[in-house]
Order: C-alpha cells, then sequence, then structure tokens
C-alpha cells in the first residue's frame, strides 16, 4: 500500500508540473519579459506560451502572423468572413477532437491573446539551418487554408518548422511522449490500473466490459515495462 501512495504522489506531481504541450527547446531558459514585441521580419518563428502548450506561427509582415489552429467551422460553412473571425476555445477544442484545422492569417495582437511573444528561439537548437526569411513566409502562404490536425503527430509547431526549417518536428510531442513512456515502464503502474480495475468489477460487475480490461491492460503494461 505504501508503495501504491508513492507511485500515486509522484505521478500526480509530475502531471501537475508538467504543462502538456509545452514547448522546451530551449530549457531552462528565462521566458521573455512582457512588453511591446520585439522588431519582427517576415519569415521570423514566433511562439506565445499559453496555460498548457505553446502556440507557434510565423511572421508575414504588416502585423500579420500565419498558423495553424484547429477549427471546427470550415466544416460547416464556406463564409470566409465568419471562418476569419477570432477563433473561440469552443471551436478550437472541438476542431481539435474531430482533427480539423485550418492554416489561417491573424494580427498580431489576436496571435498572441495577451501573451509574450518570443522569436526564433528555435534556431539555437535545430541541427537544421533555417530557410531565408523569404523563402520561409511563402512556404507559409502557401499553405493557407484547411488542413489536417492531429494534436501530436501535426500541431502548429509541426507546421512552423517544416517552414523555416524543411523538417517538421515537435518538442511538445516528444516531452509528452517521454512522461508517457516513464509511466509505462514504471511496474506500479500494473498495481495501479489492476486495482481500478478491481474496483470497478466490484462497483459495476463481473461483466466482458469490465473484466477483459482488468486483465488485459495490466498485463500490456507488464510486459511493455
Amino acid at each position: 500500500m505504501l508503495q501504491l501512495l508513492t507511485f500515486l504522489v509522484e505521478k500526480f506531481s509530475l502531471l501537475s508540473n508538467f504543462k502538456l504541450f509545452e514547448s522546451s527547446w530551449l530549457d531552462g531558459e528565462c521566458p521573455a519579459q512582457r512588453g511591446p514585441p520585439p522588431p519582427l521580419r517576415r519569415g521570423d518563428l514566433l511562439e506565445v506560451p499559453r496555460t498548457l502548450f505553446t502556440h507557434f506561427g510565423i511572421y508575414l509582415g504588416d502585423n500579420k502572423v500565419a498558423h495553424l489552429i484547429p477549427d471546427i467551422l470550415p466544416v460547416f460553412t464556406n463564409n470566409n468572413k465568419l471562418i476569419s473571425s477570432v477563433i473561440t476555445n469552443k471551436r478550437l477544442i472541438i476542431g481539435c477532437m474531430y482533427k480539423c484545422a485550418t492554416v489561417r492569417i491573424d494580427t498580431l495582437d489576436d496571435f498572441a491573446y495577451g501573451s509574450s511573444v518570443l522569436v526564433n528561439r528555435m534556431d539555437k537548437v535545430m541541427k537544421t539551418h533555417p530557410l531565408s526569411n523569404e523563402a520561409v513566409a511563402k512556404r507559409a502562404e502557401k499553405l493557407l487554408g484547411a488542413f489536417p490536425y492531429s494534436l501530436l503527430w501535426n500541431n502548429c509547431e509541426h507546421f512552423v518548422t517544416y517552414c523555416r526549417y524543411g523538417t517538421a518536428a515537435s518538442r511538445q510531442t516528444e516531452k509528452f511522449c517521454q512522461c508517457l513512456k516513464s509511466i509505462i515502464r514504471d511496474q506500479r503502474s500494473v498495481i495501479v490500473t489492476g486495482l481500478l480495475g478491481i474496483v470497478s468489477m466490484v462497483c459495476f460487475g463481473m461483466a466482458l466490459s469490465t473484466t477483459l480490461p482488468t486483465i488485459l491492460i495490466p498485463f500490456t503494461l507488464w510486459m511493455a515495462g
């Protein structure tokens, strides 16, 4: 029981301090101070911190930013004026669930949404040199419109790294997968899932929907560990 409690405390602590989709290209670097954004050039890679993740875009000049963002609205309407309105959280979440997104242009203020703007931080750690700023901007402009979306495998970070470096990559995805791997490899996960399965069988009775997961999930975690 002590081992189980230790496991739960460790994992809850990990998740509470882990910003699920936060970029960590420059771990340990102090975030930018709030205030007016630095001078920007067309083709710059921009990032803004959110509560649970970091959002990315490509600066196009004239206070405009191209960015990939989930949006369900284009599925239901072709009204460009309506689609071009600022995406609400509801539109974003439903679009994320249905894997619908667009590469769109918004003003720098709408893109930043009150957060600090960080510029070209990935240049220091990417193995490949960035393309010319004009080539980066043109790549982003060619991709405007409807776009397939995956929270882990085809998100806004993949979009900007493809535009600027020619290779799609996401540190946020890598960080999440490393966290998930550490949980799976921890053999105490087998104990926790087994106990949860037994609880579900006690509460909901012996049925295929409760018995099968109680056996298969702990077994799979045990094999993976």
